[in-house]
């Protein structure tokens, strides 16, 4: 057998990269990739390398050019916006879809608030799986159009309650 050949029946049956599995997973969780199989997420994974970030280390300001959507692997994640608290976020949780897909700057800061791991999921990668997967990626559209539509009703929900409160 040659080298070549005992190199291809290695990798067939090599167990995958347990970090490349594991944010499959947190992906696969999210209502983001709803309906859309698990081999398809693994591949998109295997592109996204990780991010590191510590402690008080902001991952982007407001004003900053949006590039994709993280998601935790591990720690903890703030956001804020004029410096009120808008989400706490953790392991699984996911942030930052607005920018897969509008072309503008970031509406809030992220902050770890203690060691943080991120993957993330940038608009050129979500292009290049359209081209490559139209149905599976037009079901991402669709997911993300519904998280977006959730995440208003809740902000208008918050505004209705602040009003009545005589906040606004």
């Amino acid at each position: 057998m040659s080298k070549r050949t005992s190199s291809l029946w290695t990798n067939l049956f090599r167990k995958g990269n347990p970090l490349t599995e594991h944010v499959t997973e947190l992906w696969s969780a999210t209502p983001l990739f709803r309906d859309i199989p698990r081999r398809e997420i693994l591949q998109l994974v295997r592109d996204m390398p990780p991010r590191h970030f510590k402690a008080s280390e902001y991952i982007f300001h407001s004003g900053d050019a949006g590039a994709g959507a993280a998601v935790i692997i591990s720690g903890k994640v703030e956001i804020r916006s004029a410096g009120v608290l808008l989400a706490e976020l953790s392991d699984g949780d996911f942030f930052g879809e607005i920018a897969l897909v509008l072309d503008v700057a970031r509406t809030a800061d992220a902050i770890a608030v203690q060691e943080t791991e991120l993957i993330f999921f940038l608009r050129p990668e979500l292009d290049e799986w359209l081209a490559r997967s139209p149905y599976f990626a037009g079901k991402l559209g669709a997911n993300l159009a519904y998280v977006l539509a959730q995440r208003l009703l809740q902000a208008n929900k918050a505004l209705v309650h602040a009003g009545h409160e005589g906040q606004l």
